[in-house]
């Protein structure tokens, strides 16, 4: 075999890497990051066709301009960090001047991290207002054995870290549905609190919202106090579905007739649909699992899958 000629092996060098699974978040991102590399492998394979380095695009791996972008990364640094539950913390991050991430509702950023060497990527939902100036908040479950969380529980204050994005979302529209019902899991809970803020904030917004949120026990629900403020206005019901407690009594009387045990079945999602107030529009976050569970359910009690959005 010939030996790789000098000129062979410089272009081998500039050859862009094909992520590895790990890399990617699985959430479906616009553009992935797997299309990113196709896009990066046609542009080396034209230069190397036509023997030009300059056609090749500067890599742009990560930006300090802290301007989000779906395209690379972007180092933003840690403000706070507050445990919420035993294993579920809200990450504050610093936006230079008093800018916003201007995300639209329920929008995911991806975060990458780098744990023994293998490079992770994960989708978390920012939690604070689209338009929150100077800051952006992220609601994230650590897991004993996940590799993110080993990366992510080492953060303190001043840390930075990066996040590209923002993907996905809801087009939500004021008054555009009688009444949303939202069914969320655990961190599931993340996308709905921007969209019902902005039904709150908005004087004009009379769209009725039912929040079923299901989470182990009644300890484990997050945000509690910004849960309470939001189920005082007039047109928002919350009810907390705890699988794994046994009775209702230990729970404060203000839970206690909004709370049900046992998991989020068939029979309590028809009871649920049957007390809305109009024809609800759907939006769905949790596991895959719970997601196709209550695609499930909701088809029983009628409800047809144009009628649901799943994040």
């Amino acid at each position: 075999l010939q030996a790789m000629s000098g000129n062979e092996q410089d272009w081998l060098a500039l050859r862009p890497q094909e992520p590895s699974p790990s890399q990617c978040c699985g959430s479906g991102c616009k553009p992935c990051i797997y299309d990113v590399y196709e896009k990066e492998l046609a542009q080396w394979e034209r230069a190397k066709a036509m023997q030009d380095k300059s056609l090749l695009v500067g890599k742009k791996e990560q930006s300090n301009n802290s301007e989000l972008n779906p395209d690379t990364f972007t180092a933003f640094s840690v403000s706070s960090v507050e445990q919420l539950t035993e294993d579920t913390y809200q990450y504050k991050f610093e936006l230079p001047g008093n800018s916003s991430l201007r995300l639209s509702l329920g929008q995911h950023i991806v975060l990458r991290g780098v744990v023994n060497g293998l490079e992770v990527q994960r989708a978390y939902t920012p939690i604070s207002p689209g338009n929150a100036e100077g800051y952006f908040e992220v609601l994230i479950k650590c897991y004993e054995a996940g590799l993110m969380s080993q990366y992510i529980k080492t953060w303190k204050r001043g840390d930075v870290v990066f996040w590209r994005g923002p993907f996905g979302g809801f087009p939500y529209q004021p008054n555009k549905h009688g009444e949303l019902l939202m069914l969320a899991s655990g961190t599931g809970l993340a996308p709905m609190i921007p969209i019902l803020q902005s039904i709150t904030d908005d004087e004009e917004d009379e769209t009725f919202v039912t929040l079923v949120g299901c989470f182990p026990t009644f300890d484990k629900i997050y945000l509690k106090p910004l849960l309470q403020d939001l189920a005082r206005y007039w047109n928002i019901r919350i009810f907390y579905i705890l699988s794994q407690e046994t009775s209702l009594e230990k729970l404060p009387g203000s839970y206690q007739e909004n709370a049900y045990t046992g998991h989020l079945n068939e029979d309590l999602m028809k009871t649920i649909i049957n007390s809305c107030r109009k024809r609800p529009f759907v939006l769905i976050c949790g596991s895959s699992t719970f997601n196709e569970d209550m695609r499930r359910y909701l088809k029983a009690a009628g409800i047809e899958e144009n009628s649901c959005f799943v994040f």
